[in-house]
């Protein structure tokens, strides 16, 4: 049986990217690699690929993030937060910062 811990600490991370991957874009557009590449450094967990891919084509699909592909070089889709991204992303924020609080409290 998984330990409670790694349990919590999987739905939090690889099951819920979307918080992660708004809050990165919410500093500058990202290609999807460049997005689970800056998961691993700033925040220490490497995000499964197929996964991370579900979840920008969702975000996309929500209207989240929008999407442009890049010219020259290597073509690469690059992922930019919307004005509704950044909604959502603070409306996350409030709902982590409350859940702390109700439990440290």
């Amino acid at each position: 049986m998984e330990p409670p811990i790694a349990r919590m600490r999987k739905k939090t991370t690889a099951e819920m990217l979307w918080p992660y991957f708004l809050k990165l874009l919410s500093e500058r557009p990202m290609c999807g690699y460049g997005l689970m590449k800056e998961v691993e450094r700033r925040f220490g967990w490497r995000p499964p690929v197929v996964s991370s891919y579900l979840v920008l084509r969702s975000l996309r699909r929500g209207g989240y993030v929008a999407a442009e592909r890049s010219s020259g070089g290597r073509e690469k889709t690059l992922y930019r937060i919307t004005p509704k991204g950044r909604r959502l992303l603070r409306e996350g924020q409030r709902y982590i910062r409350k859940l702390c609080m109700v439990l440290s409290g």
